[in-house]
């Protein structure tokens, strides 16, 4: 009998070899901030900053 392991959820994984790692899969700590704020943030400094100079 062949034994079938269960399929992950997910999608394959990249390669282990040659030096790639999985580095995804560990958590860490500190503030965790969605890219889209970030990115509203920056925009946001880059206006403020283009109309201060315009301005002031």
């Amino acid at each position: 009998m062949v034994s079938r392991r269960k399929k992950k959820d997910t999608g394959p994984m990249p390669a282990a070899s040659a030096g790639l790692l999985r580095f995804f899969e560990e958590e860490t700590e500190g503030i965790k901030v969605r890219p889209e704020l970030l990115v509203v943030l920056a925009v946001s400094l880059i206006i403020v900053s283009v109309l201060a100079k315009i301005f002031f």
